[in-house]
């Protein structure tokens, strides 16, 4: 059901609620259907994808044209919250793609191994606080773009001044779009919930550190698919692992 189906339903079952649901017993199915298969990964990642833009384009329509372009590289600097089957894709993605980008001069795997480690400063944060450039960020152009995670497709400006200025430490709001920003939160956290409920590690990790582990360790994929959580020493905690399951289960009853 997309965001649109869910509106034009019956009240007791429209609206940002109801897709959450239907996209979270959609990932259950796909989950407990594709157990120990070696496609699971692949089929995880795809359905949120598409359903991801898929609704993107039904909820922007009529909005003014993003500001977002290629070569602008400005929100490439903050931290990427990504689930593992995101973290996994970019992994296969950077062994694939590593010999060809060397031989144009880009070292995937070494700008990612000596990419600084994200550690959350204490304090205030500005929403687009300056804290390392993307290592997948060259001359300004994404080089892992086709698999870039949730977070970075939902990220989507009206301004691109604004951007810069806030990165900066001038402006503190960023006209954002905000069908992006919900369209996503609503798929991931559908995802992290269907994953939690079948068993599979659910929460969300630093996209760099995590990545680290999964270059260095092969066998990252298939611990993952057995049920483990070979990133849960970069796991990200801002939101409480009960909070979320909290907010998770009302969303579902």
């Amino acid at each position: 059901m997309s965001i649109a189906e869910s509106a034009a339903a019956p009240a007791e079952s429209s609206g940002p609620v109801a897709f959450f649901k239907a996209q979270h017993q959609g990932f259950v199915a796909t989950l407990a259907g594709h157990k120990a298969q070696a496609d699971l990964i692949d089929r995880i990642w795809m359905q949120a994808f598409t359903s991801f833009e898929r609704n993107v384009e039904d909820q922007t329509l009529g909005l003014p044209a993003l500001a977002c372009r290629k070569g602008c590289g400005t929100c490439c600097q903050i931290l990427v919250a990504a689930t593992a089957p995101e973290v996994l894709m970019v992994a296969r993605y950077v062994r694939a793609m590593a010999t060809g980008f060397k031989s144009v001069g880009i070292d995937l795997v070494d700008r990612l191994t000596t990419a600084a480690d994200f550690v959350e400063p204490s304090g205030k944060v500005r929403p687009m606080a300056l804290v390392r450039e993307c290592p997948f960020l060259a001359e300004g152009i994404c080089v892992i773009y086709p698999v870039r995670p949730m977070a970075c497709r939902g990220h989507a400006s009206f301004n691109e001044d604004a951007c810069v200025s806030a990165l900066e430490g001038g402006a503190e709001e960023v006209p954002v779009s905000e069908p992006h920003r919900t369209v996503r939160a609503l798929v991931q956290n559908a995802l992290q919930s269907a994953m939690r409920d079948t068993g599979y590690a659910w929460g969300l990790y630093d996209l760099v550190a995590a990545l680290k582990i999964a270059l260095a360790h092969p066998e990252a994929e298939a611990e993952f698919a057995a049920g483990g959580d070979p990133f849960a020493p970069v796991a990200l905690d801002a939101v409480s692992r009960d909070e979320m399951e909290h907010t998770f289960d009302r969303l579902k009853n």
